[in-house]
């Protein structure tokens, strides 16, 4: 049986789904890379909110996502911006999925980093936005979690230049109790983030990152980059001091980042793992035993659906995400934190509903069918 999905240029064409998924088992975690996916929130749907009030969460549903996570031997990458933090989810809110999630972790013996910011405050004098920085690392270390150094909006709009992110930086790094992981996450995700580092010369910025880890290397597990530029990832990953990890966050360059050359790979913090998690896991499972073909057979094919969400203003990349969850049958809707199922176009979703089915994500395909068909109708496509 055909589908009738929106076609390029308008109108609708047929689509016939495929019957089978790809037959993929939970497994522990991969040996050779350290895989973490950044996992997004479930909103509750009968909340009744505003699209600028505080997030109300299904925390089942959210934590049921993440034992599916933990259950194909991935990490989980917790209250970051899949999360939706700072489109939707607030410091209160992410505050309380750490301490859940953490705790939920430690339930099934699950990996966990969290986000540690500053958004708390929409803006600040430095002294204030050190406080914000050391008022969540608490929170994520109380937590018993790992901490990850997000990228500061009140940091971007404050700092004069690379002294003050040496200065903040060094500051955290000191007091951190372990070490942490560095995230440096480019404006095509927050455009508020331009010029990260003191520069948006790339060229210096990356010297200014550079400086920060060789000053406390012992603090720093590893650096999470998000620029969408595997040149400029790799250049910056064989410069690393020794121990200091490379977590890949460029969606677009995965496979080749992962896989790695004879001077080294990446390890990976992902978005797009959220949908991909037990393909990319096995796929990486593939690399442990040397089968660095079959890990390019089953990843490279996924690029394309990951390009697709990540698109421009790639920012909204969740709202691909949450759909894929909706018809994989993580949640019982299509619903998100402040709205933000309306930020893509139907041509859009239905896109993304093509090429995720065509690679096998969804464990029942006749449930995604119905799903995608239900959607489609309140568009006013007709059946």
């Amino acid at each position: 049986m055909t589908i009738r999905l929106p076609a390029p240029g308008g109108g609708l064409r047929a689509y016939e789904p495929r019957t089978e998924p790809l037959a993929l088992v939970p497994a522990g975690p991969p040996a050779s890379r350290t895989v973490f996916s950044a996992a997004h929130v479930v909103a509750d749907p009968y909340a009744d909110t505003t699209p600028d009030g505080p997030a109300a969460v299904d925390w089942d549903a959210t934590l049921a996502f993440r034992r599916h996570l933990w259950s194909h031997g991935l990490g989980v990458a917790e209250a970051m911006d899949t999360a939706q933090r700072g489109m939707g989810l607030d410091w209160t809110g992410a505050a309380e999925l750490i301490r859940r999630s953490a705790a939920e972790a430690r339930a099934v013996g699950g990996r966990i980093a969290c986000g540690a910011g500053t958004d708390q405050l929409a803006h600040g004098t430095l002294p204030e936005i050190r406080a914000a920085y050391e008022e969540q690392l608490a929170v994520v270390e109380e937590a018993g979690a790992q901490a990850i150094l997000m990228a500061s909006r009140a940091l971007a709009a404050t700092a004069t230049g690379p002294d003050d992110y040496l200065d903040a930086y060094g500051h955290l790094l000191r007091q951190a109790g372990e070490p942490v992981i560095l995230h440096w996450l480019g404006p095509m995700f927050d455009p508020a983030l331009d010029g990260y580092w003191g520069s948006t010369d790339l060229d210096a910025a990356t010297e200014t990152f550079l400086d920060v880890i060789a000053a406390h290397p012992d603090k720093v597990d590893g650096v999470k980059v998000s620029l969408l530029d595997a040149r400029r990832e790799t250049d910056l990953r064989r410069r690393l001091p020794e121990g200091v990890r490379c977590y890949t966050g460029d969606d677009f360059h995965y496979p080749e980042l992962i896989e790695g050359d004879d001077r080294g790979f990446s390890h990976a913090l992902l978005g797009i793992f959220d949908p991909l998690g037990p393909l990319a896991a096995e796929a990486v499972r593939l690399l442990d035993t040397g089968d660095a073909a079959g890990f390019r057979r089953l990843l490279d094919p996924t690029v394309e659906l990951s390009r697709h969400l990540f698109r421009p203003p790639t920012r909204y990349y969740k709202t691909g995400v949450v759909l894929l969850a909706w018809l994989a049958g993580h949640q019982d809707h299509f619903t998100m934190v402040g709205g933000l199922q309306s930020a893509r176009s139907l041509p859009h979703l239905a896109r993304a509903y093509e090429l995720a089915d065509g690679l096998g994500l969804f464990p029942d395909p006749a449930l995604a069918e119905s799903r995608m068909r239900s959607l489609l109708a309140v568009h006013g496509v007709p059946r």
